[in-house]
């Protein structure tokens, strides 16, 4: 690492990713972690006076934040973002081009009716993606009221073209490429195929420090579901990856591409897994020429979380499955196990004032070699007031057995598995195709495919769209219809059930179309939504006709009855030259393809 001294050639980037504000946000211990923690990032960023920060995705946790998430936020960035310190770098690229889905495409310092100290650029993660009709998400919220950069956000499904947004500090020129959440089957496939492009500026492309943000799985969690890092274009020089929650930010060289690639991971526990025990930190970035160093920054405000695993097969001197009071040695135990790890938490905090009190503690008990598991229930009553989490101190699990290969009955007390927080998190379309997967052949779907019913389920479930599932059946079923009249197939049951078996095998096989048909139903549920509240917005308009005038009538301003209806439709002037000065524009247009 170089260490540099703080110049006009130096840029400082606050790194920051995975902040997931509102997370338990209800929850009368652990509720206001986020919003705590969030405030410590953001002070770190004003007494380091760093020149922007730089967020890797999931600011929110939920897709569509509570009033309080979202006005705890909007406090926090107006405390510690809004002042008259100068910004202290230009931008060069076409904003035009770097934040083509805002109304307002101009970066928000360069804006004359605000006052920006602290510039935020951020993509959009998997927890706070666009959704619903217009495809907004809750980043574009903060980025109309002028607090935040969103960027990186792609709107095609087919090819996308990274414009990095090129940044200028004296002699230090950084280009920054960004891109949001994209499902991960689908940007695999679309890397394989050749349909991701990053434009690079023509003018001096080897001046340029070349920092990628990206929010995608980096562990293999299937054939196809992360993002190998030799995927990456090898004129990056470095990759900050958000999405995944280890903190793992002091920045590692792949080997073959010769990038480094820094994981700043989680601020705050979100399961209670051993990569969410390692130690929190977020990064201070000092760029200068090609030359850069990553200094760690501890998180002092987040919850501690201490986490030991028990193999009661493993002490047989003090656990024997046959003695009768078994049970009650092996609470004993454990409630040892937890009080040790209580007084560790205990001195850890002493040195830091300003951690919750209470910890976050689990213990794994993998209870294999006949042994029965206790209540966990009466054994959390204990720690109520000590643990911040008392109801899952304690998991019990046991390693799965392997079948013999002549036992054709499953035994399920073997088979049992351990909960998403323990590893692999499962998502509800693969919970889908595992179950049609493993179905008996009279609930085997027919017409409709496992993947588009797994996606359309997803949507209904993480975006709330009501309409996913039936507009997808709807659109399968007329793709079906057409496919019959046209192969003109003869009213008998059997051979129509052997046509759509064929139409719908050869649609499995073809995942694009797979992917449009899921994109179309999706569309049109969106679309169908919308309708539904044009209409609720015609009848509520309505009786303000009615209700309205009178209302505006009684009150004391006098104003005539006819304003009843005029409900803000005026337009003001914006100011839509910004960004597209002669400074500005467009070297990253002019990219290689």
């Amino acid at each position: 690492p170089v260490l540099f001294r703080d110049d006009e050639d130096t840029f400082k980037i606050l790194i920051a990713t995975d902040i997931h504000l509102g997370y338990l946000e209800k929850d009368p211990v652990r509720g206001n972690d986020t919003f705590v923690t969030f405030n410590e990032i953001l002070d770190h960023a004003q007494k380091n006076e760093v020149d922007f920060v730089l967020l890797g995705g999931d600011l929110f946790h939920e897709n569509k934040p509570s009033r309080k998430t979202i006005y705890s936020c909007l406090e926090s960035l107006r405390k510690y973002c809004m002042g008259d310190r100068p910004v202290q770098f230009e931008i060069l690229s076409d904003q035009a081009v770097n934040f083509h889905c805002s109304k307002f495409p101009w970066v928000n310092y360069q804006d004359g009716n605000l006052n920006i100290s602290i510039p935020i650029f951020s993509i959009h993660g998997n927890h706070d993606d666009p959704t619903g009709a217009d495809a907004l998400c809750a980043l574009d919220i903060l980025s109309c009221a002028g607090l935040l950069n969103h960027f990186g956000r792609s709107t095609s499904v087919e090819k996308i073209d990274i414009s990095p947004i090129l940044l200028r500090k004296g002699r230090t020129k950084i280009a920054l490429y960004g891109l949001g959440a994209i499902p991960d089957e689908r940007l695999y496939r679309m890397f394989v195929n050749k349909q991701v492009t990053m434009l690079r500026p023509k003018e001096d492309e080897d001046s340029w420090f070349n920092l990628f943000v990206v929010h995608q799985n980096r562990s293999k969690h299937g054939a196809t579901n992360y993002i190998p890092e030799q995927f990456l274009d090898d004129f990056i020089n470095l990759v900050v990856w958000g999405h995944e929650h280890e903190c793992k930010i002091a920045p590692s060289q792949n080997e073959q591409q010769r990038f480094y690639v820094s994981q700043p991971g989680s601020s705050v526990v979100t399961s209670l897994s051993p990569g969410e025990a390692v130690k929190k930190h977020i990064g201070l970035l000092h760029v200068k020429g090609k030359k850069m160093n990553m200094q760690k920054i501890a998180l002092e405000t987040v919850r501690t979380f201490h986490m030991e695993d028990v193999v009661l097969a493993d002490h047989p001197d003090l656990f024997n499955p046959d003695n009768p009071k078994v049970t009650q040695a092996i609470q004993a135990f454990c409630m040892e196990k937890v009080e040790l790890m209580l007084d560790n938490a205990e001195r850890e905090r002493l040195g830091n004032p300003r951690q919750p009190e209470k910890p976050l503690i689990r213990l794994r008990v993998d209870y294999t070699g006949g042994f029965e598991p206790f209540s966990v229930h009466r054994f959390s009553q204990k720690y109520m007031d000590r643990v911040a989490n008392p109801k899952d101190i304690i998991h019990f699990f046991r390693h799965r057995e392997q079948k013999e290969k002549n036992d054709t009955d499953l035994n399920f007390g073997k088979l049992v598995s351990r909960p998403a927080s323990e590893g692999m998190t499962l998502r509800v379309e693969d919970l889908v195709k595992q179950y049609f997967q493993t179905a008996e052949k009279k609930v085997q779907l027919s017409l409709l495919t496992e993947r588009g019913m797994g996606e359309a389920v997803q949507e209904f479930v993480d975006k709330e769209e009501k309409d996913a599932i039936e507009e997808l059946v709807k659109f399968q079923l007329e793709k079906t219809q057409r496919f019959l009249k046209e192969r003109r197939t003869d009213a008998e049951e059997e051979k129509i059930d052997e046509e759509v078996r064929k139409f719908r095998e050869s649609r499995k096989k073809n995942t694009e179309e797979e992917d449009e048909e899921v994109r179309e139903a999706i569309t049109r549920a969106r679309a169908h939504r919308s309708d539904d509240a044009v209409l609720v917005a015609a009848s509520s308009d309505e009786e303000l006709v009615d209700t309205g005038m009178k209302s505006i009538g009684d009150s004391d301003d006098g104003l005539p009855a006819t304003l009843s209806r005029g409900r803000g439709r005026a337009r003001g002037r914006a100011r839509g030259a910004r960004g597209q000065n002669s400074t500005a524009r467009g070297s990253s247009r002019r990219g290689r393809g």
